[in-house]
């Protein structure tokens, strides 16, 4: 697994070892050892996978306070625009963003620190995504970004004139400017 850094600190693009023949391919996608060598301690306790279409805008998520997960984040079938936005205070990059081009093809993996929040972008018909989550799920400490704030400006692949699809949570988001922030 070799580690990239990212715009946001302590975030990581991950690309793993991929042994393929014409059989296919074999990767190890997650390995307690090497990630701590890596500088990721996380404990995870709960694995999440979901399907979408082309067009669907997951996020911008994340949980408050001590509820705040890490995410290793990636992509099994399809393409996706990952985007993470540093919301702790105390960090060098708060209130940064960054993004990149998840694929099936490659493997990546991005590690999206607690403290930041996180959403994506299909940009392929279909799109499984798959994260491990260092937290559990809180419902009371669920919280969503807006994905289109324009203090953010994010640069998401919108097609012109074909909006996204977002859930109600998500069209009711906070404004950078009003969401709750990580000391």
């Amino acid at each position: 697994m070799t580690k990239f850094p990212t715009k946001i600190h302590d975030a990581f693009l991950l690309k793993p070892k991929v042994f393929g023949d014409a059989r296919g391919f074999f990767l190890e996608s997650w390995n307690r050892d090497t990630f701590r060598d890596l500088g990721i301690n996380a404990d995870f306790v709960q694995d999440n996978h979901s399907r979408s279409a082309r067009h669907v805008l997951r996020g911008l998520h994340y949980q408050a306070g001590a509820a705040a997960q890490g995410k290793l984040v990636w992509v099994t079938s399809g393409t996706v625009f990952d985007v993470l936005v540093d919301l702790r205070k105390n960090s060098p990059t708060f209130g940064v963003w960054d993004g990149y081009m998840l694929t099936s093809e490659a493997h990546e993996r991005l590690w999206v620190p607690p403290g930041c929040a996180h959403g994506f972008l299909v940009v392929s018909e279909i799109a499984d995504f798959h994260y491990k989550v260092s937290a559990p799920y809180s419902p009371a400490d669920e919280r969503s970004l807006r994905w289109d704030d324009s203090d953010l400006a994010i640069d998401w692949p919108i097609q012109i004139g074909i909006a996204p699809t977002i859930s109600p949570k998500d069209a009711e988001a906070s404004t950078f400017a009003e969401c709750e922030k990580y000391v």
